[in-house]
């Protein structure tokens, strides 16, 4: 049965109100709140809920008082904000497992990755930390209450990950001379795991991530269930480079055999 408005005249079910409201946004390229209650003759709660519905499947991008087409973000933009909407509830509990492998006063590393970034949420009640990343968007993320000191590793910034790539290294304020750095724990999330190793997609991240896994002490890799039995174009390390595998789910039985004879740990919810 139609809803009808107070004067009677016919008005969509949500989800024909949804798609049409989708293919507006679309149209228009950037909308906002009370354009589009003004539109569909519906109040501003209702579209607000309509918006963060649609930015939850990912038709349109939310913003503050309207939302976007996805068509009218920078693509790269675009991809780093579809992959934070997949597998959302698997990266937070991986997060969470992950943060609980630093204890307070630890000195960290964290690589790129919508994984990582749910781990910077997750440190928020630790506290006196030490953090050295790439990833350019981890400091808007963090709790200033949880570190003592934060850093960004240069170089040439890859705008699909929001991440420099480069040498893992700080040089001296006063002469060319490198910083010799070592950390606690190297926390990296990786595109792939399998019998063979870790693996992502971009040779420069692969070397830049090898190389915070031999500057660490311990080494918990990062990855959803998704990503096992899965291999890319470029090897991190191989399995025995690091000390915890952090996922959602017990991995398949040929990997977890790997893994116990590479010596890694797996930490499951």
């Amino acid at each position: 049965m139609e809803e009808t408005s107070p004067d009677s005249s016919p008005r969509r079910l949500p989800a024909g109100r949804r798609a049409d409201l989708a293919a507006f946004v679309a149209e228009a390229g950037q909308v906002t709140v009370g354009m589009l209650a003004e539109r569909f003759d519906v109040s501003i709660d209702t579209v607000r809920r309509d918006l963060d519905e649609l930015d939850r499947l990912g038709v349109i991008i939310r913003t503050h008082g309207g939302a976007v087409s996805v068509e009218d973000r920078p693509r790269n933009d675009r991809e780093l904000d579809v992959r934070l909407q997949m597998q959302t509830a698997e990266k937070e509990a991986i997060a969470a497992l992950a943060a609980k492998l630093v204890p307070d006063g630890s000195v960290i590393m964290i690589n790129a990755g919508t994984t990582a970034l749910a781990l910077a949420r997750a440190l928020g009640n630790h506290r006196d930390l030490t953090i050295a990343t790439n990833n350019l968007r981890i400091p808007a993320m963090l709790n200033p209450k949880c570190f003592r000191d934060l850093y960004v590793f240069g170089g040439p910034v890859r705008t699909v990950t929001q991440a420099t790539t480069g040498p893992v290294s700080f040089k001296m304020a006063t002469g060319g001379d490198e910083v010799e750095i070592q950390c606690d724990i190297a926390l990296i999330a990786v595109g792939a795991v399998s019998e063979s190793g870790y693996s992502t997609s971009n040779l420069g991240d692969a070397s830049m991530m090898n190389e915070m896994m031999q500057r660490a002490t311990r080494t918990a890799i990062l990855a959803d269930s998704s990503k096992i039995g899965r291999r890319l174009f470029a090897q991190v390390s191989p399995l025995s480079g690091a000390d915890y595998l952090v996922t959602d789910a017990p991995p398949p039985s040929d990997i977890a055999e790997a893994l116990g004879t590479a010596g890694v740990q797996v930490v499951v919810p």
